[in-house]
């Protein structure tokens, strides 16, 4: 492993921050493929070590530093990994990259059922990288899940990433749209939760490159007014969710009223519009009857 000094790696964070970009993105550069971690950074600073020791050299970082500037690539695909919450995920470019805001999820999980709760069982649909449903199985051992995604290759990332989250086997992977993978649990579900493509198409025609580019259109393009797929998922829960049970929906910042609208239209009750971090309708909730 080629080594390096605490003042040559400070001069190259620099040079290559000098370049573009933010600190945070090559923080995750250094910590994936540099095998340097923030935390041994400023360990090594504290403790005056004379070397660290890398993955891959100077070189190759900067070369995919250059990649990501240069066309705007992810840097999440680049390096391969990304974290959220505090989990450490794979990610291609067969998943949508999860974001901050999405975090709030499982944040609404514990509000609506607290931090410890008895034995549920919950559906995650179109689950991607497996984010939310692998966080709400850590946080909640007693309860049994399934997770699904229409995209085989999203669902191997998915898996992979909860095996090598998670010592437990309460999450299971499903291949198939929305909730025909759930045929047999109709009526059984005591919470459902989806991160569904809600981007109208015109917005997603004016997104920036670095995500209409990259990122997997399938994840992100809900039709003409972006409501396509929570409308059949709102539409078809009645048939899933137990009565009591809960439908918690992520949905685009200026889509909240319509699909609370679309919640009561569908006997659910409770209903309630979330904000996100930054104060947008972000989220929908509702209890089912």
């Amino acid at each position: 492993m080629p080594s390096i000094s605490i003042e040559e790696l400070f001069y190259w964070k620099k040079k290559q921050l000098s370049k573009g970009g933010d600190p945070q993105s090559l923080s995750l550069l250094l910590d994936s493929l540099g095998g340097i971690t923030k935390n041994d950074y400023s360990l090594s600073i504290i403790s005056s070590k004379d070397n660290l020791y890398l993955k891959n050299n100077l070189d190759y970082l900067s070369s995919i530093w250059d990649e990501y500037l240069t066309n705007s690539s992810p840097i999440q695909y680049l390096c391969g990994i990304t974290y959220w919450r505090d989990l450490k995920l794979k990610v291609t470019d067969k998943v949508l990259i999860p974001r901050p805001e999405t975090e709030l999820i499982v944040d609404i999980v514990f509000k609506i059922f607290g931090k410890e709760s008895q034995k549920l069982f919950f559906a995650e649909l179109g689950t991607g990288s497996g984010a939310i449903s692998i966080a709400i199985s850590l946080a909640y051992p007693s309860w049994e899940g399934i997770a699904t995604d229409i995209d085989p290759d999203a669902l191997k990332i998915a898996t992979r990433n909860f095996i090598e989250s998670s010592e437990k086997s309460n999450l299971k992977f499903s291949c198939g749209s929305w909730w025909s993978p759930l045929e047999s649990f109709k009526g059984k579900l005591d919470l459902v939760i989806s991160n569904p493509p809600y981007i109208p198409r015109d917005t997603y025609d004016k997104l920036p490159k670095e995500v209409k580019n990259f990122e997997p259109k399938i994840s992100l393009l809900g039709g003409e007014d972006g409501l396509i797929h929570i409308r059949e998922i709102i539409q078809k829960a009645p048939l899933f969710i137990k009565n009591n049970g809960w439908l918690i929906l992520e949905n685009h910042f200026d889509q909240g009223e319509k699909v609370r609208q679309l919640f009561i239209e569908n006997k659910f009750t409770s209903v309630e519009i979330v904000k996100d971090f930054s104060g947008i309708g972000r989220f929908t909730i509702g209890r089912y009857k």
